[in-house]
């Protein structure tokens, strides 16, 4: 035997030793700690929705791949108490015993995980890279991997807290940081589309806990000392030949914009070989309709359609649009045509080379044109933007771009999901956004040269929309800041 192979003997046998004999305890100490395993639960309810293929590394006695409710779901932990407990508890798991960064474990499976999951596994591994390496094999390109730690600062704390009894004991562990992490999936081509830290105060304290972790713990300061880190990540390199030369729907609210239609056909780049422009027009009262249908006339050579929206506001047209387009990939084109139609070869490029899930235009880097936005408007933008970058923990600069690509299958992804937000937003803008947020798609964002009006008013309310867009940010601060 190799001096690393006893090695690695040793000290799987010092983790099934130090294991073994907590498992029939491991509820126990769960229970003792509800208030941190509550709010631990809640945090990968909503990472992780239920319904879909998720393998649990480390999964312990099983309880946190149950609570996840998946379609089909694989735990895998060192000791064999704490697999004999899950199966028990959980027949209709499958559970499996052994070393995961045993090559042979993790080679059982043929078909791909939509979830994988390691929650205070980091800590324990040997090499975090070659496991992360081998799990894309387990992996599609739209696999997520979620990776929750603890905050190295609290190991006084936790080792504290383990000798007073309040706290189930743990071996010495790697103490990783949430950017040291981040690195170690980056070597092993990963990139991290999402992180988020919880729990300032990780226990109920008579309601102070709760209070502390709603009020203190999403404040840019407080947050760094927070004992629970989260990081969800998609492999690169693996998405298919199709998905790099996709098609294309080029979806165009418009209501009153008659002037406007045969300009974003004639201004229209041709983008891919199959290439739909699909016109939904909104009970426009200048003939915009019949202006749609005599353009389609004029311009054979594109494949032009045009559908009539049943409610009413931009968010109705594009999601009719979207369930009717045949396209690989969905573009929003905003019918006043100030953002230039000669800019979306950039978003449809980002992606299919993969730079991206979610691509949105920012209209405040480049000069804009003329009385493009006024001056009141744009500080606003630059407002909520910076108020949206904090609580989304993604960068945006522009929430309110029209000029929005997703793939198709991640639109339905995000229509599947709807109902976690509800409908709230007349816009669509923020629907997409906080569904892409919620769906784990990597935003990337593209500058683009904002353009007056060349015909018609915009249809925006400077007040009663800034009101609106309020009411969104204290919105999206309770759904996707402090989950509740």
């Amino acid at each position: 035997m190799t001096r690393h192979a006893q090695i690695t003997r040793t000290r799987d046998q010092t983790i099934r030793s130090h294991y073994d004999p907590l498992a029939a305890q491991r509820e126990d100490w769960i229970q003792r700690n509800r208030f941190f395993h509550e709010d631990d639960l809640r945090t990968m309810r909503f990472l992780i929705p239920e319904g879909k293929r998720v393998l649990d590394l480390g999964c312990g006695s099983g309880r946190l791949l149950a609570e996840l409710k998946p379609s089909y779901g694989v735990g895998v932990d060192i000791s064999p108490a704490m697999i004999a407990v899950a199966r028990e508890n959980h027949p209709h798991l499958h559970f499996v015993e052994g070393n995961l960064e045993d090559p042979e474990i993790l080679g059982q499976w043929s078909e791909p995980f939509d979830f994988i999951i390691l929650v205070d596994t980091v800590g324990m591994l040997h090499d975090c890279t070659e496991v992360f390496t081998r799990l894309r094999s387990l992996c599609t390109s739209d696999t997520r991997l979620v990776v929750s730690h603890y905050n190295w600062i609290w190991e006084p704390v936790l080792r504290a807290g383990e000798k007073l009894g309040l706290k189930m004991p743990s071996l010495q562990e790697n103490w990783l940081s949430m950017a040291e992490i981040g690195a170690l999936l980056e070597f092993s081509d990963y990139q991290v589309v999402r992180h988020e830290r919880r729990q300032l105060l990780p226990i109920r304290l008579f309601g102070l806990g709760f209070l502390v972790n709603l009020l203190l713990a999403p404040l840019p300061v407080f947050r760094r000392l927070c004992v629970r880190y989260y990081l969800v990540a998609r492999p690169m390199g693996l998405e298919s030949p199709e998905d790099r030369t996709p098609s294309a729907t080029v979806v165009i609210p418009c209501r009153n914009e008659k002037g406007n239609i045969e300009a974003a056909i004639q201004r229209m780049p041709r983008l891919c070989a199959d290439m739909e422009i699909l016109f939904v027009e909104g009970h426009s009262q200048d003939g915009t309709l019949e202006e749609i249908h005599r353009v389609m006339k004029a311009y054979p050579q594109w494949d032009i359609s045009v559908l009539v929206q049943d409610g009413q506001g931009k968010a109705d047209a594009v999601y009719k649009g979207f369930d009717h387009a045949r396209g690989d990939v969905l573009i929003i084109l905003d019918a006043d045509l100030t953002v230039p139609p000669e800019e979306l070869p950039k978003f449809y490029h980002a992606i299919a080379s993969n730079k991206g899930d979610f691509i949105i235009g920012t209209r405040l880097v480049y000069a804009m044109e003329g009385e493009a936005m006024r001056p009141l408007n744009r500080i606003a933008n630059a407002l909520f933007s910076i108020l949206f970058t904090w609580i989304l923990n993604q960068r945006y600069t522009d929430t309110l771009c029209g000029t929005k690509v997703l793939r198709r299958r991640h639109y339905q992804t995000i229509k599947a999901n709807r109902h976690y937000f509800g409908d709230f937003d007349p816009f669509g803008d923020f629907d997409l956004i906080f569904g892409a947020i919620k769906g784990h798609l990597k935003m990337v964002e593209i500058p683009v040269h904002y353009a007056s009006r060349a015909y018609g008013e915009t249809q925006i309310s400077r007040f009663r929309h800034g009101i609106l867009l309020f009411r969104m940010l204290f919105y999206a601060y309770r759904k996707i800041k402090v989950l509740v």
